[in-house]
């Protein structure tokens, strides 16, 4: 019961009966790294990270000279807790906030070093036992890339979680340990955008949904096009997280939805932009 009650509050109700969450791609290639993504109305923030002489440099390919204004303390954990000191939230709503973390080199060591950096930290963590939430934060954090699943699921606590795997559904993984589940937009569809979807491509992924949604678990594709069609298809089918580079275009889209009164399928009355890909798939 702790787990299903932490869970409800992890993902509270959202657009069309469930969430629909901006996923802020390699955040950090923004101009302004979280505040960009928090403006938008962005609930997830990407930050790939590298273990470097002891420290998480973030960068998507390994930097040839490290700086400290370009690690995961300063980008991304003590401003999170300066809002937390000062707001008691992270977004201007009273919405549920995730820092994915993708690791980049080895999973074991790069644990280590941020599984120490969280204890700073914690008071705006969320706290996960064995099978259960035991403490709800105003900051979720979850591992995806090279991914330290021994260490995690052995822990008794933790201050972060798993990105699951389509693979990973039904093992029993609750989703206190891997509440996400995340694939490439490719290993569902070979659809850009243009006309109808595959009646099977989309029936398979409706199958993901479905069976992740059985687990309490939210569904995310990676290296999708950019294009509000290919959003409002995915969401109809049941995802729960949408990636994007495009901030201000899937704010506005965003909003549209939950805006009766404007329609969708175009923005502001608009033909729809044309469909562009995914700036860094990966």
């Amino acid at each position: 019961m702790i787990l299903a009650l932490g869970w409800l509050v992890l993902f509270p109700g959202g657009l069309w009966g469930h969430p629909v969450l901006g996923h802020a791609h390699n955040d950090y290639e923004h101009d302004r790294p979280l505040v960009d993504a928090l403006e938008h109305g962005f609930e997830v923030v990407e930050a790939d990270v590298h273990l470097i002489d002891g420290d998480l440099q973030v960068s998507h390919l390994r930097p040839w000279v490290p700086k400290r204004s370009r690690t995961l303390r300063k980008l991304y954990l003590e401003p999170l807790m300066e809002r937390f000191r000062e707001r008691g939230r992270i977004g201007e709503e009273d919405r549920p906030f995730f820092l994915m973390i993708d690791f980049k080199t080895d999973a074991e060591p790069t644990w280590a070093v941020l599984c120490e950096q969280l204890e700073v930290f914690r008071p705006m963590l969320t706290e996960f036992g064995r099978g259960e939430v035991l403490r709800q934060g105003v900051v979720t954090v979850f591992i995806s890339g090279n991914r330290p699943v021994g260490a995690l699921s052995r822990a008794e606590t933790r201050l972060a979680a798993l990105d699951g795997r389509p693979g990973e559904l039904g093992r029993g993984w609750g989703p206190s340990l891997a509440p996400f589940v995340s694939a490439h937009y490719k290993s569902y569809f070979r659809w850009r955008g243009r006309g109808d979807p595959p009646a099977d491509e989309l029936e398979g992924f409706r199958r993901l949904c479905q069976a992740a949604e059985a687990e309490g678990k939210r569904v995310r594709l990676w290296g999708s096009p950019e294009s509000e069609k290919v959003w409002r298809v995915l969401i109809e089918a049941g995802a729960d997280v949408i990636n994007t580079d495009e901030l201000e275009r899937f704010a506005a889209f965003r909003t549209s939805l939950a805006d009766p009164g404007k329609k969708q399928g175009s923005m502001n009355g608009l033909p729809e932009p044309e469909t562009t890909e995914c700036l860094a798939a990966y």
